[in-house]
């Protein structure tokens, strides 16, 4: 029998399967059923210091081979976001996402989680997202992700939570990614996540003679993005000694295969929970197994890396 599970940052998951953020992770109970339905980890929807009504609708549009969202991060902002996810007791993994726009920002979200941690909250890890294409202020349009910034984030963030696993979201989209993973290992992060969405891309509604999506533009998620994420995961293991998350066009179980040759330790799920519903972690689970049971492995730790041998 192929095994599946998974240590990651000390974490025992019966599956390297994640729920990406911003994937149907806004309640407690959406990320519990998403446990229910297959998925080793979850990963709720970033948090912002104050409540965010998002950009203007449509958010989503449909295009050549996955998605284009500009979303903007729509949240109820960090108080009521943390009450939200207070008393998490499965036994998959709960990751907090969060978001801000200055490394000062940053701190202070840190510091009213670490408050809240000490109350008695679970938080098993904590994504720190630099990557968005699409929303003024935050990730890629205040430049986070330079190895300067995402450095001074991350130490921001270690003066309240000198112990908490940190997990590093990047965009597989921006030049210099390998120097950026290395300043966020030294800087004192446990893990990368790699990436978010790509772009910004744009969809035109030729009859309206405008862009479809409120906001004009925005990011690009789905299969097409995964050949531009692989070789990220691919260059960014060779640099750095932290396990590394590959997220981007996962759909099926020979897609997460791929990453964790790639090098990646885990895989983010997103995009295809509207393609094969909320029971796609079930279904590449189960892929996987079958492809490791048909090459003769016996775990998946076997696998991981190979690639580059």
């Amino acid at each position: 029998m192929s095994s599946l599970e998974t240590q990651f940052l000390g974490l025992s998951l019966k599956n390297p399967l994640f729920l990406a953020s911003g994937i149907q992770g806004v309640t407690k109970a959406n990320l519990e059923e998403v446990c229910k339905n297959g998925a080793g980890a979850v990963i709720c929807k970033s948090l912002t210091l104050e409540e965010r009504k998002g950009h203007e609708t449509p958010i989503m549009v449909e295009t050549n081979g996955g998605f284009l969202n500009a979303v903007g991060y729509s949240n109820p902002g960090i108080d009521a976001g943390l009450e939200e996810f207070n008393g998490w007791n499965k036994l998959e993994s709960f990751v907090l996402s969060i978001t801000a726009k200055s490394a000062n920002e940053y701190g202070v979200l840190a510091e009213k989680i670490s408050n809240k941690i000490k109350s008695g909250m679970r938080v098993d890890a904590l994504e720190i997202v630099l990557s968005c294409p699409h929303t003024p202020e935050y990730g890629l349009m205040a430049g986070q992700q330079t190895p300067e910034n995402a450095k001074e984030i991350i130490i921001q963030i270690r003066k309240h939570l000198p112990a908490l696993n940190l997990i590093v979201k990047i965009s597989p989209g921006v030049p210099g990614e390998v120097e950026t993973a290395k300043a966020i290992e030294n800087a004192g992060a446990n893990a990368i996540d790699v990436g978010n969405t790509l772009g910004p891309g744009m969809v035109i509604d030729i009859e309206r003679h405008a862009p479809v999506l409120g906001f004009g533009r925005g990011g690009l998620s789905g299969p097409a993005l995964k050949p531009i994420t692989m070789r990220c995961v691919y260059d960014i293991y060779k640099a750095v000694k932290i396990p590394i998350i590959g997220c981007g066009g996962v759909t099926y179980g020979a897609d997460a295969i791929e990453y964790l040759q790639a090098g990646a330790s885990a895989v983010a799920i997103g995009t295809a929970v509207h393609y094969r519903g909320t029971n796609v972690f079930k279904k590449v689970a189960k892929e996987m197994e079958n492809w490791l049971k048909e090459h003769n492995y016996s775990s998946v730790k076997e696998i991981l890396g190979i690639a580059h041998k």
